[in-house]
């Protein structure tokens, strides 16, 4: 079930790597896009609109979560790499404490404060009640996220990035079900939609609890696995800690930015939702190859393959380019069909301005591509400094536009947002990769002399 990332064609096996996790996600994001169209379709423009405006809020808590897992999985992946399964243990024992302060957090942030957020975010009126619902009940489950995001997190750091995507299909058929069943039949509204998808998640969480159980014996936990040190637990809470807040930093841009376009009103408002929608599904397979990148990193990192690192990230660099500029076209000619899916009929106001987000976001994907392969190859070396910069410049950008541009030019503003958040973002990332890659070949040039001068292999490092 494991997989060793350390051994074998780089390019290979980052691209195998990659293609059960893109799949996967593909099929993680539908529980978003299933929801907004049974919404839009069936309650109406201002449902969904309610449930975009609650967008920003998922993704600010939430995604902390995500980011934390991440980060939380590192240590694990590189324990992986190095060969010591007792340091694998003790760093999953690390990040599932975490995982659960994380977890408590959230539910009752997220439950107790979701109406005041909304509030301070500049929400409508005549969408608060249902968005305030949404949250609610969504936060309500929020260990079952958790919980998910961070056994898939520790599964791919083993190199095992097929299993997760079959539970995935299974609680994605499972949510689509219940949505139309809860909305449809139970009349149970926004709520609803919530609803299935915790009962989706929680699924995923059972089914990794059994793969984990029945077929991984190096995650099989024993008491003295617990009695990690002070060191152990502070290198996991720094990396997962710092990820999520990266993540939520980021977040808290997304959130100003919505604020901005809440004052535009519902028509503005459902477009953003709809774009947002598609815009998340086109770009995970941009996002998926940076997750594949950290876990090859981090192993790679772990048992001293340097080179690996080096020429593993130039190849998918390549592919990753390549395939953002598909993508981007890709949105460009077909962006219109895609929100129609969103929406009703009538809503022709919607969808051009929906369509004009996705195609200033499409052209610009390949600056994305490259932020998410170079801050993912930094994650994994475990630099977590300049990673939280970028976050910070991606804060300001998204701010700048929510704050200033929106009420200036309207809708085109929010359509700026992205791709000036990306740029920003990726210039400290790009100026520190290129420090750590003479870093890099640095410590390949040291190696090769003590090869050529012992005769000797170096011991992962």
């Amino acid at each position: 079930m494991t997989k060793n990332l350390t051994v074998g064609p780089p390019l290979r096996l980052i691209v195998l790597f990659t293609l059960p996790l893109l799949v996967g996600n593909l099929f993680q994001q539908l529980y978003a896009v299933t929801d907004a169209m049974v919404v839009g379709r069936m309650l109406g423009v201002d449902a969904l609109a309610a449930v975009g405006a609650s967008g920003s809020l998922q993704f600010l808590l939430f995604g902390f979560a995500m980011g934390a897992s991440t980060g939380l999985a590192i240590p694990v992946a590189r324990a992986f790499g190095a060969g010591d399964p007792a340091a694998v243990r003790r760093a999953v024992c690390a990040g599932i404490l975490i995982s659960a302060g994380i977890a408590v957090a959230i539910t009752l942030i997220g439950t107790l404060g979701s109406t005041t957020l909304l509030t301070w975010m500049g929400t409508p009126p005549e969408l608060m009640r249902s968005a305030s619902t949404f949250l609610t009940v969504l936060f309500s489950g929020a260990v079952a996220t958790v919980a998910f995001n961070f056994l898939s997190s520790v599964i791919r750091a083993l190199g095992d990035s097929r299993t997760p995507l079959l539970f995935l299909v299974v609680a994605c058929v499972l949510n689509a079900g219940l949505v139309v069943l809860l909305i449809a039949f139970f009349k149970l509204g926004v709520g609803g939609a919530a609803a299935a998808t915790l009962v989706a998640q929680a699924i995923s969480v059972a089914l990794c609890l059994a793969l984990i159980t029945r077929r991984m014996p190096e995650l099989k936990l024993r008491r003295r696995d617990w009695r990690f040190s002070p060191a152990e637990l502070g290198e996991s809470a720094k990396l997962g800690l710092t990820l999520g807040f990266q993540m939520s930093v980021i977040a808290i841009g997304a959130a100003i930015l919505q604020y901005g376009i809440n004052q535009l009103g519902t028509e503005a408002v459902a477009a953003f939702t709809a774009a947002m929608r598609v815009d998340q599904v086109a770009v995970i397979p941009l996002a998926t190859v940076g997750m594949a990148i950290s876990t090859y990193v981090a192993q790679n990192r772990g048992a001293g393959q340097w080179w690996r690192i080096r020429f593993g990230l130039f190849r998918a660099g390549v592919l990753t380019v390549l395939l953002a500029l598909g993508l981007g076209g890709v949105i460009t000619i077909f962006g219109t069909d895609l929100v129609r899916l969103f929406v009703g009929a009538g809503e022709d106001r919607v969808v051009a301005m929906a369509h004009q987000y996705l195609m200033l976001n499409g052209s610009l994907y390949w600056v994305l591509a490259i932020l998410f392969l170079l801050r993912n190859a930094l994650q994994g070396l475990g630099v977590t400094a300049i990673p939280t910069v970028a976050g910070f410049m991606e804060l300001i950008a998204r701010s700048a536009v929510g704050l200033l541009l929106i009420e200036r030019i309207g809708f085109l503003g929010a359509c700026l947002a992205a791709p000036l958040a990306w740029v920003a973002a990726l210039v400290p990332v790009a100026i520190a990769w290129f420090v750590h890659r003479r870093r890099l070949m640095q410590a390949e040039s040291i190696a090769a002399s003590l090869i050529a001068r012992d005769g000797l292999e170096l011991a992962p490092q």
